[in-house]
């Protein structure tokens, strides 16, 4: 049965390998969205953390997203930050999400104090010396265009000056002053957010929080802890994250299931008389069934194993092309995908399977 099966597939060479492709290519389509969406998941967690904000607040409701939310806050609300007990940094911050040859966020900082949160570590340069000047991290400087301090780059549509370039990993590639920002916004003195330094951090976040909902004019602000902020960094709390990530899997289901069940369906149809001879020489309807099901899953191991080798290999092109980039492929989704893409194909081949052994086999060998 073994030397049957393997037969079976080399008889058509192209359609094996086109089926085996296709099983590869579900692979690769649910491996690459997830890694995608994870990386920036992932890399929106370590710059957060990167911050060195242990509690942030800002009007309105909670968003996951902060880059959602427009600069409606006075940044005089951070001196009254800072007045109430247990709080020694109050940062002010604009930010926004562009989306030009890249999707980023732009910081706005007033630099002092967001400083204080954690030190910029400085390879080369230092803070901003006029309005017009923007800090960079190590990786923007180092990839695509190469930048140094004192060259000109764009930054929302306009030209700044490299006054520093700094370690990665404190929440943006880009920060330009706060009040900058709010110039080119049309919406001076104000913030979209506050990030706060606490004292002997979690001991007193309760009593920060109860201090700034009972502040007037402050009672509808949300107030997170950074633990709170990370945990809303999660698929499971982004509804969009989800619901694309499910789209894109059921798409690539229906993608591998119709093609496993054409190539065999089509199969079954030529071997007609082959599967005639075998009921005669006694085969049962399950030994018919173990044969379709068994080349299908040959098949989609096969398809399974090129494309999940294909998923590193683009893992490796886009980090190099694009070093910025995070595309998290974890052991945990290629578990995944190997299940749904190996459950997939073998229901793809199952209506086959039965309509092969269902066949008579006097009408299978007078078959031409």
């Amino acid at each position: 049965m073994n030397k049957l099966i393997l037969g079976n597939l080399l008889h058509r060479p192209l359609r094996s390998l086109i089926s085996a492709f296709a099983v590869a290519i579900e692979v690769i389509m649910i491996l690459s969205i997830t890694a995608i969406m994870l990386g920036m998941l992932n890399g929106s967690r370590t710059q957060t953390s990167g911050i060195g904000m242990d509690m942030i607040t800002h009007p309105g409701a909670t968003a996951a997203l902060m880059n959602t939310g427009s600069a409606n806050a006075s940044v005089k609300v951070a001196a009254r930050l800072e007045e109430l007990p247990h709080v020694q940094v109050a940062a002010p911050v604009n930010i926004k999400l562009t989306m030009g040859s890249s999707l980023e966020n732009i910081f706005g900082i007033d630099f002092k104090s967001f400083n204080a949160l954690r030190p910029f570590v400085f390879t080369s340069g230092g803070p901003f010396q006029g309005p017009y000047d923007v800090i960079i991290d190590d990786f923007q400087a180092a990839n695509g265009p190469t930048y140094k301090v004192g060259d000109s780059i764009k930054v929302l549509g306009h030209p700044f000056r490299i006054s520093g370039i700094f370690e990665h990993g404190k929440g943006a590639r880009k920060f330009i002053p706060l009040d900058t920002m709010d110039d080119l916004d049309g919406n001076p003195g104000k913030a979209s957010a506050f990030y706060l330094k606490t004292e002997n951090a979690p001991q007193f976040q309760a009593d920060v929080r109860r201090e700034i909902l009972a502040t007037d004019g402050m009672q509808e602000y949300s107030v997170q802890t950074l633990d709170e902020v990370l945990a809303s960094l999660t698929p499971d709390k982004i509804p969009a994250f989800k619901v694309g990530l499910e789209v894109v899997i059921g798409i690539a289901i229906v993608i591998g299931f119709l093609v496993i069940f054409q190539s065999m369906y089509t199969a079954v149809m030529e071997r007609t008389r082959e599967i005639g001879i075998l009921k005669s020489m006694g085969a049962s309807s399950a030994a018919i069934v173990s044969v379709v099901l068994r080349e299908t899953g040959l098949l989609a191991l096969v398809g399974i194993f090129i494309g999940v080798g294909l998923t590193y290999l683009l893992r490796s092109v886009l980090h190099a092309k694009f070093p910025t980039m995070a595309f998290a492929v974890t052991g945990e989704w290629v578990a995944y995908a190997v299940l749904i893409t190996f459950v997939g194909a073998i229901f793809g081949a199952l209506y086959p399977a039965l309509k092969a052994a269902r066949k008579d086999p006097i009408d299978a060998l007078s078959y031409e």
